[in-house]
């Protein structure tokens, strides 16, 4: 082989080598990837914050809860009461609520008790509605609002079938809740309840509608009304008077009980619906007496008992078991085995239901009942009286209690009777210091301890001022037979 072609071969050599080398290496590695930015446009991103600047807001799904919290807590307010010892709050309350609500602990005095609630501001010029057991017989009451203002608030009325009363402040321009619709909220619902737990002052707290129309049997039965609104929102001492209120802020109900073994919240509580709120509010701010619109009927709730009893067609509904001669029902022709299922559009299943839905009306009122008769649904008008079976305005009745005791200002022909100028009557007698003393029903109190006791004012302003350990107490009944007793305090 010639130079030449060794040099030709020494160089195809080279480059085949080279060739086979670069093929090998690129065997042996892996495909690189290549990554690329999504476009903003095809993949948008949303930010969690949010700017609350319009006054006509709606709720976007999904939504946190800062703006119900935000407009609905500066209305709602701290409130304190004053107790002098031997006074008692008449609320069927007082004793299986004592812990929860923080109605009465010893906390300043000798001789004094103070309590806690909330309450909610209902109107720029200071009325606030809270519950009746809130307030019910404090010798003071003191209302704080959010920005630590603090008054002293005198009651306007309040209405023991409602647990509900109404107290004011002298102050304007304050803020007001919104009211919503409790009619229309849903079981699972998003709710807060707002209120000053334990006096942790404008507490939040969030859970869900669970049940409407609930009893849960807690005042008493007679004429009181319940009808709650049933959540999961914790609830503990100090809220009660508080608010209740959708994702808008709107008041939805007046937080009221709690289901609790302990006192403690334990999963549920209950809030009166706002509907029933506004009607006992503006009675008893107008007439200091809720004019309660009645149909004057027994009632009770249809079950498969009751049914498989009866002979009904239907498992739900309001079983009349008695209709009242000359009331609202009777003259519009209703009859006693008559299953009430409707009241004007709403549809009726329990007695709550049905107490909810005429408690909203007033006397002279006409409702349309939806009922089941002998198997027919069947229309009729009622027009609701009240508890005098008229339809005149009921007179707030002015009254105090005190260690079972009820006292009453004695009526004009009373006094004429009797030859006095003034006096306070026990109305009403149950189990205390006051019946231990063997006294009676309609005894008239004339004096205490040589002071003379004009008036309820001169009764409450007597118990509210420091005393002895016993007092002296004169007075007449009212055949005129005069009697003196002996109390120990």
């Amino acid at each position: 082989m010639n130079n030449r072609n060794l040099v030709l071969a020494m160089v195809l050599s080279s480059f085949l080598g080279g060739l086979i080398a670069i093929v090998g290496y690129s065997s042996l590695t892996p495909e690189k990837q290549i990554i690329q930015p999504a476009s903003v446009k095809d993949n948008p991103v949303a930010l969690t914050n949010y700017v609350f600047d319009s006054s006509d807001f709606v709720v976007p799904e999904g939504l946190n809860f800062v703006f119900a919290a935000k407009n609905a807590t500066p209305s709602v307010v701290h409130i304190r009461t004053t107790y002098e010892a031997g006074v008692q709050s008449r609320s069927p309350f007082n004793d299986f609520f004592r812990d929860y609500f923080g109605d009465r602990y010893n906390r300043r005095g000798y001789g004094k008790s103070m309590g806690a609630g909330s309450g909610v501001i209902i109107s720029e010029d200071g009325y606030i509605v809270t519950n009746n057991h809130v307030i019910d017989n404090a010798g003071e009451v003191e209302v704080v609002l959010s920005d630590n203002r603090s008054y002293q608030a005198k009651v306007v009325g309040a209405d023991e079938s409602t647990d509900l009363a109404v107290v004011k402040i002298d102050q304007t321009d304050l803020p007001v809740v919104r009211y919503g619709d409790s009619e229309n909220i849903n079981v699972g619902e998003w709710v807060l309840a707002i209120g000053n737990p334990y006096e942790f002052r404008s507490t939040v707290t969030a859970g869900i509608v669970s049940a409407k129309g609930r009893n849960i049997n807690i005042l008493g039965g007679g004429t009181s009304i319940e009808s709650f609104i049933q959540t999961d929102a914790a609830v503990n001492p100090g809220n009660s008077g508080g608010a209740l209120v959708n994702l808008n802020g709107e008041l939805i109900g007046i937080n009221t009980a709690i289901a609790s073994p302990s006192g403690a919240f334990a999963g549920y509580s209950f809030a009166v619906p706002v509907t029933l709120v506004k009607k006992v509010v503006n009675d008893l701010v107008e007439y200091g007496e809720v004019q309660r619109a009645l149909l004057n009927i027994r009632i009770g709730n249809v079950n498969a008992e009751i049914a498989e009893q009866f002979d009904l067609d239907v498992l739900n509904g309001v079983y009349v078991s008695e209709v009242i001669e000359g009331g609202a029902a009777d003259l519009a022709g209703m009859r006693e085995g008559d299953v009430i299922i409707g009241i004007d559009d709403k549809t009726v299943n329990n007695v709550a239901q049905l107490q909810e839905s005429v408690a909203v009306n007033s006397p002279g009122d006409r409702i349309t009942v939806k009922f089941i008769r002998d198997g027919e649904k069947r229309e009729l008008e009622a027009v609701l009286r009240n508890a005098n079976n008229t339809f005149e305005i009921v007179e707030a009745r002015d009254e105090f209690e005190i260690e079972g005791a009820t006292f009453t200002e004695i009526p004009e022909n009373t006094k004429e009777e009797l030859k006095i100028d003034g006096g306070v009557q026990i109305s009403e007698l149950r189990a205390g210091k006051w019946r231990d003393i063997r006294m009676k029903e309609g005894f008239i109190i004339t004096r205490i301890d040589n002071e003379e006791i004009e008036n309820l004012k001169d009764l409450k302003d007597y118990f509210r001022s420091p005393r002895r350990d016993g007092i002296l107490i004169e007075g007449i009944y009212p055949d005129g037979s005069k009697a003196h007793y002996g109390l120990g305090l």
